[in-house]
């Protein structure tokens, strides 16, 4: 049996402490947060749980051998950073941590331990992403032409973070996962209409080798929900409609045709392709319950994080080359991966 403490009871751990609790070989066995409301929660609906206002309570604990972390991203280095020195393995909310460097420790600090660091990267699990995943690795989809992704709704306002940190995190690990390649730059604009907060609004463009682009659209100040993912290759085409109720992912046999033939001089050498639409049967077993699943499989040593410490490293310094040049009024940013060993 693994014993889990869980830090942070606010928005996220409520789903965190349920789906532990119900994932076999694992108890939940305290719940942290600052706020004595939250803990009321906890001890009403899982009496058997201990709850404490003091992190340091779980990192203490010697029956726990891991620690989910769903605080504030201002946080995530310091209670990660003592989780691990405390010898406990590391279930991180997303996004891993603040900036580069903090990220870079974390994952320093882990292997040092060999303890697992986990990241949420909670998307990566759902049905809908491992279907793309995997039609991109068969190569169905023929040469990736761009990723380009929309999310967008009103609120949730964060203080601590940028819309680009809080949404267009999700878009970065789909996009990290299913293409399996690192950009070599990004560029991005954003504003922020409420003063002495972060942007709110913001455009992200990353530039791959080979013509690859992918360009993510984040905003917390929308009238609507929209969560779309369009996928493009040289044999066929992807809608990942996160919104949809059934049929969440559609595969379009569309494309274009360029013509070498000698009379394509004489006219637009570009035909237009049409084919069939269809929609893959997609595996509906919640995201997060397959990721407390593989995260007690990682600790018993059955297999590696699919979101590991470097994924989330990856991400991270994404968003603050991002960050960059979102104060740079848009300038490109060249990505060194060869610094990070990644």
């Amino acid at each position: 049996m693994i014993n889990i403490g869980v830090i942070g009871y606010g928005y996220w751990g409520p789903n965190l402490v349920r789906n532990f609790s119900e994932t076999d070989g694992v108890r939940v066995l305290m719940v942290s947060d600052l706020k004595p409301e939250n803990l009321e929660k906890v001890s009403r609906r899982y009496p058997a749980v201990k709850t404490t206002t003091q992190a340091e309570d779980i990192f203490k604990n010697p029956d726990i051998q891991a620690v989910a972390i769903s605080t504030p991203v201002a946080t995530h280095y310091e209670l990660g950073l003592r989780a691990l020195k405390a010898g406990k393995h590391v279930f991180m909310e997303k996004p891993l941590a603040s900036n580069t460097r903090q990220a870079q420790e974390l994952l320093e600090e882990a292997e040092k331990r060999k303890l697992v660091l986990f990241v949420d990267h909670t998307f990566i699990y759902t049905g809908a992403v491992r279907k793309i995943k995997e039609m991109v690795d068969e190569g169905q989809l023929g040469k990736i032409y761009y990723y380009d992704s929309v999310r967008v709704n009103l609120g949730l306002f964060q203080h601590d973070v940028n819309v680009l940190w809080d949404l267009a995190v999700h878009d970065l690990s789909i996009m990290d996962f299913v293409l399996g390649k690192k950009p070599l730059a990004v560029a991005a604009t954003g504003i922020a209409h409420i003063p002495n907060e972060p942007e709110n609004i913001a455009y992200l463009t990353c530039f791959f080798e080979d013509n690859l682009i992918a360009h993510i659209h984040a905003n917390w100040l929308a009238p609507v929900k929209i969560r779309k993912t369009l996928i493009g290759g040289d044999k066929k085409m992807i809608v990942y409609d996160d919104v949809e109720v059934t049929e969440k992912v559609k595969v379009y046999d569309k494309g274009v045709v360029v013509s070498d033939k000698p009379e394509g001089i004489y006219k637009l050498m570009v035909d237009y392709r049409t084919g069939d639409i269809s929609a893959p049967h997609l595996d509906t077993t919640e995201a997060l319950r397959r990721e407390a699943s593989s995260f007690a499989d990682c600790i018993q040593g059955q297999k590696n994080p699919l979101s590991d410490g470097q994924a989330g490293l990856r991400i991270v310094h994404i968003l603050e080359a991002a960050s960059a040049s979102i104060a740079q009024k848009g300038q490109r940013v060249e990505l060194d991966w060869k610094k990070l060993k990644l």
